[in-house]
């Protein structure tokens, strides 16, 4: 049996009741398979595979708070510290009912990759809660936020482990968050990212992971010979990825004619106005209903078991930025069927390992989340180094480091893809040149 099949084996059996941290680890070490063979005593002496599927430590902590009608709640809080080989633990921290650990675990497993995609000194981590924002006062978020940080203070820090937002976790939470660490640990220190801009945040940190996706997807799209102008667009999600990449989409001459939220999603054959759409998302913490109410061209679909939502539409590009696994075999098949040329991931893991392969088998350039959403994991490093010199950048200048940035994870992938014979093959090119820089600072470093 190979290394790469001893080390799977082992997972599942061990990690069994973590069926997305198994499907995160499968993909990626089944696409290091021609990295591994190259050199595979060297890797299993080392232990290399084991250790960089084992975090380096787990935390798991009880949140409680008490809401506005005075009863005590409790919540579960995680942090996962995953690898530290090339820099501070770094990764959000997710608010949503569903979170446990094998999803923390999952997404930190990514963010190693992802992390060192961004040729950032930062590691993999990732932290979060099954606590839920939605229909939530904000007194109540903040007796949350504030508990939650009680306990996570213990483990973090600047130059240790620097958390970030997330799904559910917004520049209102960070606010709160950090106001709590400072007050505990009477540091005024750059612990958290994604802070308001009063308090050591980094212009185009909002906008960043939206933007960073269009321009890999922009760079892709010209490799191919092609251009963005003109170009339909279908979005998943209407949270913060999926409005700012409807924004940058549109001023590079795309139109977006979709996106979504939990209860259902909208198609807008004119083109998604994303003002109308900031609007009802972020002012009014609405749902997509009251988008389609306000704008006549706009059809509101209420979700439901085996539709396609917003993948069943003919478009150019799709770009899934919702969360895991929302888009299945079935949706592939419906987009490839109607033409569609490109597809880069604004979640994390949105695309199921079928849908992946079948993209690939159709020859549409496919770049998964740890590359083509890194751009708000690049933002936040820039936004640490900010913190640390005492200084803010213009959003200009932020706008083209990350630009730059993400042009140079896709030149990098494409180059890691080419080398190991696998021309076209984004994933196994991600997962080649995020593990050979993490696994060269591991080997270095010895045994620890």
């Amino acid at each position: 049996m190979s290394y790469v099949d001893e080390v799977l084996e082992k997972i599942k059996k061990r990690d069994a009741d973590q069926p997305e941290f198994i499907q995160a680890v499968t993909e990626v070490l089944d696409s290091l398979r021609p990295v591994i063979d190259k050199d595979e005593e060297k890797y299993r002496k080392l232990a290399v595979l084991e250790r960089i599927t084992e975090p380096d430590r787990q935390i798991m902590f009880r949140v409680p708070w008490v809401d506005d009608n005075g009863n005590v709640q409790v919540n579960r809080g995680f942090r996962v510290q995953f690898n530290n080989a090339i820099g501070p633990y770094k990764g959000g921290l997710r608010l949503h009912p569903s979170v446990n650990l094998g999803i923390i675990k999952f997404l930190g497993f990514e963010q190693i990759f992802k992390n060192s995609l961004t040729t950032l000194p930062i590691g993999g981590g990732k932290g979060g809660s099954d606590f839920d924002p939605k229909g939530k006062s904000d007194n109540e978020i903040m007796k949350f936020c504030q508990s939650f940080m009680t306990e996570l203070s213990k483990y973090i820090g600047a130059d240790e482990d620097v958390p970030a937002g997330d799904i559910g976790t917004g520049a209102r939470e960070i606010g709160f968050m950090f106001g709590q660490y400072k007050r505990i640990k009477g540091v005024y220190e750059g612990v958290l990212t994604g802070k308001g801009l009063t308090y050591g945040g980094s212009l185009a940190r909002t906008e960043a992971t939206g933007y960073g996706l269009l321009y890999l997807t922009e760079e892709m799209v010209k490799c191919h010979g092609d251009k963005m102008e003109g170009k339909v667009v279908a979005v998943s999600g209407s949270g913060n990825v999926a409005i700012y990449a409807c924004q940058k989409a549109q001023q590079l001459g795309a139109k977006v004619v979709t996106v979504s939220d939990s209860t259902g999603w909208v198609y807008d054959p004119e083109g998604i106005d994303v003002e109308l759409l900031k609007e009802v998302k972020e002012v009014k913490r609405a749902r997509l209903t009251e988008y389609a109410a306000a704008r006549s061209s706009a059809e509101y679909h209420e979700k439901k078991n085996g539709e396609h939502g917003v993948w069943q539409y003919k478009v150019d590009i799709a770009l899934p930025c919702a969360t895991q696994n929302e888009l299945d075999i079935e949706d592939a098949k419906m987009l490839v069927a109607n033409g569609v040329k490109y597809v880069a991931e604004g979640a994390n893991m949105p695309t199921t390992i079928e849908a992946t392969k079948y993209f690939q088998a159709n020859g549409v350039p496919f770049v998964g989340g740890k590359a083509a959403n890194a751009g708000g994991v690049a933002t936040s490093a820039l936004e640490m180094s900010q913190n640390s010199e005492r200084l803010s950048w213009s959003f200009e200048e932020v706008d083209s480091k990350l630009k730059g940035i993400m042009v140079g994870i896709y030149h990098n992938i494409d180059d890691a893809a080419k080398e190991y014979g696998m021309e076209g093959n984004y994933v196994a090119g991600a997962n080649i040149a995020g593990f050979k820089k993490v696994v060269e600072a591991m080997i270095a470093q010895g045994v620890c």
